[in-house]
């Protein structure tokens, strides 16, 4: 399998590929390359559709230079530090994903960013530097990521404000997603009394119900005993022998 940075032909046979309506694994059998490959291609170059070959192709020349690292520092580096290529790799990846997830690139940037920060916690000039984008696209992804709870504002030194990537977003979706099947649920049972309870449509949303309740239940369970997980210990200290009552909120 071929490795390395895409070439430009390769970048022209995604666009071929998404005009077709081709899916990413089509696409990555096409060039012999891995379907992470070309997802994280289109999806970092505006998405499947308003991706385009020769743009893409510059923009990803722009970072290379960007990133560019004299070999005298690679070199030099200090035994056990991070290989930043690496890290941004991850990054990159990460980023993708939460993309695939319905959020904004710059949104899913800051909220890798956030996520990968050893401390957990920046500002919005530490931001800017680190995404090397303008103050007002920091403000805006924040903005986006406050009103869906996935990042907390708080107060630091002196008037300077630092966001914080929650860990708890993720017992709260969890908890929503249970809560939709519920609904879904509810909604489905609804159905068949008005279609009559003896016709298949009834019967198909009656088994469509018992799913989503088995499901949600199982969510919220599982939500509720892992949420635990989520705390880290160097906030709450080694786990003790006996565990708390964990309630709901």
């Amino acid at each position: 399998m071929p490795g390395g940075r895409l070439t430009q032909q390769e970048r022209q046979q995604i666009a071929l590929g998404l005009a077709e309506g081709l899916a990413y694994a089509q696409i990555a059998r096409r060039l012999d390359r891995p379907t992470s490959t070309v997802t994280r291609e289109v999806m970092r170059n505006g998405g499947p559709t308003s991706y385009r070959a020769d743009l893409a192709h510059r923009a990803t020349e722009r970072r290379a230079h960007r990133r560019r690292v004299p070999t005298t520092s690679r070199t030099q580096q200090a035994p056990g530090t991070r290989d930043s290529a690496a890290v941004r790799e991850y990054q990159e990846t990460f980023t993708t994903l939460f993309m695939q997830s319905g959020l904004p690139r710059m949104a899913s940037a800051v909220l890798t960013c956030l996520y990968t920060s050893d401390d957990g916690s920046l500002t919005a000039t530490e931001l800017v530097d680190r995404l090397g984008v303008s103050p007002a696209s920091v403000s805006k992804a924040i903005t986006l990521l406050e009103s869906q709870a996935l990042v907390v504002r708080e107060r630091g030194e002196g008037r300077r404000e630092h966001y914080v990537a929650d860990s708890g977003v993720w017992y709260q979706s969890m908890i929503a997603a249970a809560r939709s099947n519920a609904e879904l649920a509810e909604t489905a049972r609804h159905g068949v009394a008005v279609l009559g309870r003896d016709s298949p449509a009834a019967m198909r949303l009656e088994n469509m119900a018992r799913f989503l309740d088995f499901v949600g239940e199982s969510i919220e369970r599982a939500a509720e005993q892992a949420r635990e997980l989520l705390i880290p210990e160097t906030a709450t200290g080694p786990a003790q022998d006996e565990s708390p009552a964990l309630a709901p909120g």
